[in-house]
């Protein structure tokens, strides 16, 4: 169990425990600190220090409730640090992390009565008490649900950290390696799992989210993210399938989720490979749209406007028209259940509909499919960044900031390895001691957006009032806010050298690409 995993529920107003699989508590957050005094942390079971002998079960019987899964609150008597007793209500989720179990529990205080003075040391006013079960068993979703939410916030940095190492030092050999090596194939398998994982990780850090917060779109070039996601279908695993890419060279740029957008075409050109029998044919084309008049394509009505259209076609077994009109719906798969969970066209509708875009879908049995996605666009182009690996060799002083030593390390090669001088730090103190020392040398600042005692948006602060200009990109692996100024100084963890080595050289040196006029 890392020790440092605590605390998700540190800010909460309630007490909160780790607690392990024997019992034993691990973590207490400051709440339960000052409820029920010192708990002797790692070496104390709940059973011994806090929990009430006349509780209705025992400390026991409340883990394993909650290894159960059961979302039904507890109420539970426990010693509090001035002798009281006092009744909660107990929520207890189950995890297991570095393969060992775990249970993260909410206690939160039964308030008394305000015209009950004599309920001093026992509570009798709660729903639970009075009947109301409907109103516990919400209660109890609820407080479950934000204690996995906790959670899986917590296990996606770690996930998205770990990945970032293995794409950037995997995509490093890559980049140095000759073509022809034999190791460059398994490199390459390695980085698309680390990829996939991405995927994953960004799922469950969306899943997260405990709040509806506005996708970090910006504007840009699709032919370069097109490109990309027909790079990865390409592979010796389908030597029998024919590709067409047919991109529009001057394309309307459009305002796009990268990573989202990029999840979608995935899951649509798997769609498409897996609906060929034996070879067969996919094409992936770009262009321009002008709409002067509302345009019905399929089952989609689109509005009058300009569009980007991205047009994917292959050659195989095609949808029948029963099926056709259900492609969309959460859970709906014609595919072996086992394997497929439906999920795959209903994420591709979320993203584009949330991009205020529409997705098409035609077909013929036998005739193949045509999946249209038509996202919003503005006449004006944005040159597509050069793909030159001479463009990404630079000089100059770089202080990178973050908590994670294995992140730093990478970091460190990366730079280093295509000119850099680098400076590193685990903390904001020793970042802003090495700045203070040599604020003139350092050219830029790369520091993670989420560390102790000193966050990278106070850091970046402090950094400023010792030199206003300093550039600053920050990195991280939440899912972020939008904004102008955070989206051009922002990196998504994971990223591989190649997006390090880009964003370093637009951030730091001259720009790749700019803006041009249609």
């Amino acid at each position: 169990m890392k020790p440092d995993l605590m605390f998700v529920l540190d800010n909460a107003g309630w007490p909160g425990l780790l607690v392990n699989e024997s019992g034993n508590i691990l973590r207490a957050n400051p709440a339960a600190l000052q409820t029920f005094g010192p708990l002797g942390e790692g070496s104390v079971s709940l059973n011994a220090s806090i929990w009430f002998k006349g509780n209705s079960s025992t400390a026991e019987a409340f883990l394993a409730s909650a290894a159960r899964g059961q979302t039904s609150v507890t109420i539970v008597k426990l010693r509090q640090k001035d002798g009281t007793i006092g009744t909660f209500q107990g929520v207890g989720c189950s995890f297991q992390r570095d393969g060992k179990n775990a249970c993260l529990i909410q206690f939160l205080p039964v308030q008394p009565q305000p015209t009950d003075p004599a309920a001093t040391n026992t509570f009798a006013s709660t729903p639970a008490l009075r009947g109301d079960a409907p109103a516990w068993e919400g209660l109890a979703h609820k407080q479950k649900l934000d204690c996995a939410l906790q959670l899986a916030r917590t296990v996606a940095l770690d996930f998205n950290n770990a990945l970032t190492s293995i794409l950037g030092h995997a995509s490093l050999i890559l980049s140095r390696i000759p073509l022809d090596h034999p190791w460059r194939r398994s490199l390459m398998e390695i980085e698309k799992s680390a990829e996939k994982a991405a995927e994953t990780a960004g799922d469950l850090a969306g899943f997260s989210r405990q709040e509806k917060e506005t996708t970090t779109q910006a504007p840009g070039n699709l032919n370069e993210l097109v490109r990309r996601a027909v790079g990865i279908f390409q592979t010796d695993a389908l030597p029998s399938v024919i590709w067409g890419v047919q991109l529009e060279p001057k394309l309307y740029s459009a305002v796009f989720d990268e990573a989202k957008m990029q999840q979608a075409f995935l899951k649509i050109i798997e769609n498409a490979v897996q609906s060929l029998d034996a070879g067969g044919q996919i094409i992936v084309m770009t262009g321009n749209c002008d709409f002067n008049d509302p345009k019905q394509d399929g089952g989609v009505k689109i509005p009058a406007g300009s569009y980007v259209c991205i047009e994917f076609s292959d050659s195989g077994c095609g949808i029948s028209p029963e099926v056709l009109p259900r492609v969309f719906e959460p859970f709906f798969t014609t595919k072996d259940r086992a394997k497929h969970r439906g999920l795959g066209l209903a994420w591709v509708y979320g993203i584009v509909t949330n991009h205020a875009g529409a997705v098409s879908i035609t077909s013929q049995p036998g005739g193949g499919t045509h999946v249209r996605v038509y996202l919003a666009a503005q006449k004006r182009l944005i040159r597509e960044q050069s793909q030159d690996a001479d463009d990404l060799p630079g000089t100059g002083t770089i202080l990178v900031v973050d908590d994670e030593e294995l992140l730093l390390t990478m970091a460190d090669a990366i730079l280093t390895s295509y000119g850099y001088r680098v400076l590193t730090a685990n903390t904001g103190a020793k970042a802003i001691e090495i700045f203070s020392r040599q604020p003139d040398t350092i050219d830029m600042v790369i520091t993670d957006l989420v560390m102790p005692q000193m966050s990278g948006r106070e850091l970046s602060d402090q950094l400023r009032r010792i030199r206003p200009q300093i550039p600053i990109l920050t990195a991280s692996g939440y899912i972020r806010t939008s904004g102008a100024e955070v989206d051009e100084n922002y990196l998504q963890k994971p990223f591989t050298a190649a997006t390090l080595l880009r964003k370093v050289k637009q951030h730091h040196g001259p720009r790749q690409g700019g803006w041009n006029e249609v």
